[in-house]
């Protein structure tokens, strides 16, 4: 939960700036579990009744984009993410963290799930396990320097979808932005 702590202090940090120089003053978000019924869009986005949430830091494979087993089966890389995903809400306590915006209006969240008496960073858990990403700036910085560490160890471990043949999505979404661009 190290990397949570760490995205929720620097979250609230700029709170405290922003405050500090004036801005209005507003209510800190509050904590709040994943719904069982929350209707899970990708391996890093659910939609919870009119709210869109997704996890800060992780960029989950896209659906529609194929990895191909050592055996020659494809699979559809996005939706084994997103099942990922789904098992570890449904097996676990979830607890979320809002902790900004993206662009799109989807609420950035850090999560942590109880498991076994323990509390596991969602991110970190997804990204060892290699169904999810670090995700990156748009110039290609990762943006959670842990969940980094995490996803070179589970390529170099060969896990997950790292046992298959893929496009990264990090990649993918770099390479559609300078298309965009261009």
């Amino acid at each position: 939960m190290k990397q949570a702590s760490f995205a929720i202090l620097a979250a609230f940090s700029v709170c405290a700036s922003a405050q500090a120089q004036g801005a209005p003053a507003s209510p800190e978000p509050a904590p709040f579990a994943v719904s069982k019924s929350a209707q899970l869009l990708t391996g890093d986005t659910w939609r919870d009744g009119d709210h869109l949430f997704r996890l800060y830091g992780v960029q989950s494979c896209l659906r529609g984009t194929s990895a191909e087993e050592p055996n020659g089966n494809k699979i559809d890389c996005g939706n084994t993410s997103l099942a990922h995903l789904a098992a570890l809400f449904d097996s676990a306590a979830v607890t979320c963290q809002p902790i900004g915006y993206a662009l799109d209006k989807a609420v950035f969240v850090v999560c942590g799930a109880q498991l076994n008496g323990d509390t596991i960073d969602v991110g970190t858990a997804l990204i060892a396990t290699g169904y999810a990403f670090a995700a990156t700036t748009a110039k290609g910085k990762a943006v959670n320097a842990n969940y980094l560490a995490a996803e070179i160890n589970a390529k170099m471990k060969v896990v997950g979808l790292w046992g298959t043949t893929f496009q990264h999505p990090v990649q993918l979404l770099l390479n559609k932005r300078s298309e965009i661009q261009q």
